[in-house]
């Protein structure tokens, strides 16, 4: 979904690693192909119940906290379907820069029967 953070943004990366207090540092960076200049924003992801449950919060500016949901994922963990707390935020995850016809044709499908409107998608650009 047109997100803030990645407007006028391409070769858009997500890095997640592991903070020592058990919480999970989000590094989001992209391009800005009109300002010609990297942007990046880092945040920090939090289980909201067990750490085996995809389901998480994240937050880029201070306690105020986004949901952040891995809803289907594939065998490889290479794909991800994730979605927010609401139909606004989806975002369909690749561990490469392009993503199988097939794994995307299933995740849209799948946010589809959940009421998101898939039409609304921006599909980022990335150089090859």
């Amino acid at each position: 979904m047109d997100f803030k953070f990645e407007k006028d943004l391409n070769n858009v990366t997500a890095t997640y690693s592991l903070n020592d207090d058990g919480t999970i540092k989000v590094d989001n960076k992209g391009y800005n192909y009109i300002k010609k200049e990297w942007k990046e924003s880092i945040g920090k992801a939090k289980f909201v119940n067990e750490n085996d449950e995809a389901r998480l919060k994240v937050s880029f500016f201070g306690p105020f906290y986004a949901g952040y949901n891995v809803i289907e994922i594939d065998k490889d963990y290479q794909y991800a379907l994730v979605v927010g707390n609401n139909l606004d935020y989806l975002w369909l995850l690749s561990r490469t820069k392009t993503i199988p016809e097939n794994i995307k044709q299933a995740y849209l499908k799948k946010a589809q029967g959940l009421g998101y409107q898939t039409a609304d998608l921006v599909w980022t650009k990335h150089d090859q």
